[in-house]
């Protein structure tokens, strides 16, 4: 057995992968600053090559080679792996490079877009659900801005039955909630 490439296989059990660790340690660290300047990353990458050799002990097999041999496999894998990563990663830093980030502002923004746009697809919905008659009324008084005697001159119907069928719309879109029929009754009453 080489001092410098020791031949214990790798083994699952705790006992036994903590000696291969400790014969194998120098030889996965040599590997890896021999590639890498940076200790503190070498170090990371050294303890992630020997996770990877611990999850993979069971696909070790002696007739194709020493476990050095096998661990260079492991590391030369990880090594590419972490190299790989960071240039998508700067790849994406590069593709965003010069679009503003956002911040907690424009989170907000967003988020209350958000509720407004739901509030108004609720209120379309509930505006939907109206019968023709109630519909008629509601849109000439707030789409078109006409008044309560224009309502009634355009759709034939007196004045009193224009105010009934709006009370009713206005009612029935109360059921969709207080909050969103504040602003279509803000819209209702500078219409009259």
């Amino acid at each position: 057995m080489s001092a410098e490439h020791p031949t214990a296989p790798p083994t699952r059990d705790p006992a036994g992968f903590a000696a291969f660790y400790e014969q194998q340690f120098d030889t996965v660290l040599g590997f890896v600053t021999r590639r890498i300047d940076n200790a503190p990353l070498a170090a990371d990458l050294t303890a992630d090559i020997f996770v990877a050799a611990l999850e993979g002990a069971h696909t070790y097999d002696a007739r194709r080679g020493a476990p050095v041999a096998w661990l260079y496999g492991i590391s030369r894998n990880v090594i590419h792996a972490h190299f790989h990563g960071a240039a998508r990663e700067r790849q994406a830093v590069a593709r965003i490079s010069g679009r503003r980030l956002l911040d907690d502002q424009d989170v907000s923004a967003i988020e209350a877009r958000i509720d407004a746009d739901r509030a108004a697809r609720e209120l379309a919905s509930a505006h939907a659900a109206l019968s023709d008659p109630l519909r008629q009324v509601l849109d000439l008084i707030v789409v078109d801005r006409l008044t309560i005697r224009e309502v009634a001159q355009a759709l034939g119907i007196s004045s009193a039955t224009a105010r009934v069928r709006l009370h009713r719309a206005r009612k029935a879109l109360r059921a969709v909630g207080r909050t969103h029929v504040t602003t279509c009754e803000t819209l209702l009453e500078a219409a009259q």
